[in-house]
């Protein structure tokens, strides 16, 4: 008997090894993280005063230095913040760093928290409403966003130690649904900054849809790609950025329309506002039926014809934006900035007048300019050649287009309401031109064009510092066989 009970015993040891093996191996296989499961829902307490998430924005704001450290107060009691995890590390898009605001629905304020532990999610999956102690803790702007961590050199912000996880950040009971603030691009602000938003009614552009998320050659840290927006007739346009060590980088990009979630925040240079999503799953891009603009395309020519139509060089104008050439339309839809005829100076002191455009300095929060040619008869002659050259002085990530329109009706009322076109083959100075080089065109055929035209120059920028730039255009030309 003694032996059958030692038999039984050794044999249920066996089974409870191999279950507890069983739920090891379930669990932790390479980076394949599962979050634990509780069914416990009552709120914990902290030991002292909870104050608003942005308090940690306004107390640094109020400062007047670059970094502020909290102090426990002079009765000894500590300060928390309470927010609502809106990142997630298990796609690798995020690394280190935690991203809370303040609300489920209808933030008004968002922290980055930097912290030295990977990976995250396993304990603060999104949703997960966590306590942070402030005490010891300094806050101070990173790559362009309010970023809670420990004081280093200088202004820099360092990680929070992974011994200090526990005692800085406690893990409440509640995960709790977050709903996604549905925004434009134009709603993009400082307001918004590590929100959790939705863009709606958007696609990748036609130029990328080929491209993978960020597994191209050209593509270092992080892949960026353009988002743009079917609402606006002229395809307004934001950028997502995307690690180059997310576990997703290598998938293509969808060809579809619909919408994104994201949070909000800033690229590396704190130039423009980024959009990053923490799964594939935050793509909701099922709409086959995308809002591509009908370019005009008729391939480029080997050379300009014999016969001038129209050639441009605005050496014979007065300065300023009242000083467009005859027959020339110079419409301000949006902003204060119009374009203008100009005298280079500078490094480009020798080539004399051209036209310009830009929204540095402007407070505006939109700015949109046109500037559109005299009509053009395309059935009176064939083989006609468009040209024109383009600089920029840091154009950053306002935009400039070439359009046609065959049906504007000549009012500047009516700009609005045609339809108008981008000319394909046309090419446009790249942000990354050194401003003070000029850029040709190509000799842009337009020979397939029929009917009566118009040549519009579209530039959309406002006074934000990330879609601030100036573009330069000149030598502008039409000709024919």
């Amino acid at each position: 008997m003694k032996n059958k009970i030692n038999n039984m015993r050794a044999f249920h040891k066996i089974i409870a090894l191999a279950f507890i093996a069983a739920i090891t191996f379930s669990c932790v296989g390479d980076d394949d993280f599962t979050v634990p499961t509780f069914n416990d829902t009552t709120p914990i307490t902290v030991d002292g005063n909870v104050v608003a998430l942005s308090t940690v924005a306004s107390r640094l704001a109020q400062s007047g230095d670059d970094t502020f450290t909290f102090e426990q107060s002079a009765s000894g009691v500590d300060e928390y913040i309470t927010g609502y995890v809106i990142s997630d590390d298990q796609g690798g898009n995020w690394f280190k760093e935690l991203i809370i605001q303040d609300e489920t629905e209808n933030p008004t304020a968002g922290l980055a928290i930097s912290i030295d532990v990977n990976p995250l999610f396993t304990r603060y999956e999104f949703g997960r409403k966590v306590f942070v102690k402030l005490t010891g803790l300094t806050v101070g702007t990173s790559n362009g966003v309010t970023t809670l961590g420990v004081a280093g050199a200088g202004s820099d912000i360092e990680r929070i130690a992974a011994s200090s996880e526990t005692d800085v950040i406690k893990r409440d009971n509640l995960v709790a649904d977050i709903v996604p603030v549905d925004v434009e691009f134009a709603d993009f602000s400082d307001a918004l900054e590590l929100i959790w938003v939705r863009v709606n009614n958007v696609q990748f552009v036609e130029e990328q849809i080929d491209l993978s998320f960020a597994a191209e050659s050209f593509d270092q840290f992080d892949g960026e790609r353009s988002i743009k927006s079917c609402n606006d007739a002229f395809g307004a346009t934001a950028n997502l950025w995307t690690s180059t060590f997310s576990d997703f980088k290598a998938l293509n990009i969808p060809d579809g329309k619909g919408s994104i979630s994201a949070v909000l925040t800033r690229d590396f240079f704190d130039d423009v506002y980024v959009l990053y999503v923490n799964t594939p799953e935050d793509f909701d891009l099922t709409d086959t039926n995308r809002c591509d603009l009908t370019p005009v395309s008729c391939g480029n020519a080997a050379a300009a014809g014999p016969n001038t139509l129209l050639s441009e060089n605005f050496e014979t104008q007065s300065t300023g934006a009242a000083a467009m050439p005859a027959g020339w339309t110079n419409f301000q839809e949006a902003g204060t900035e119009t374009w203008e005829v100009y005298t280079s100076g500078g490094t480009n002191a020798s080539l004399g007048k051209s036209v310009n455009v830009g929204s540095f300095n402007s407070n505006d929060a939109s700015t949109i300019a046109w500037l559109i040619t005299p009509e053009f008869d395309f059935d009176a002659q064939t083989g006609e050649v468009f040209s024109f050259e383009t600089s920029n002085s840091f154009s950053d990530g306002s935009t400039m287009q070439v359009l046609y329109s065959d049906d504007w009706d000549g009012t500047t009322a009516g700009i609005a309401t045609a339809t108008w076109k981008p000319l394909a083959d046309a090419t446009i100075v790249d942000d990354g031109e050194f401003f003070g080089n000029w850029v040709f065109s190509d000799n842009v055929s337009l020979d397939c064009v029929t009917g009566t035209g118009h040549i519009a120059f579209r530039y959309e920028g406002s006074g934000d510092s990330g879609t601030d730039g100036t573009y330069e255009l000149d030598n502008i030309s039409m000709t024919s066989n």
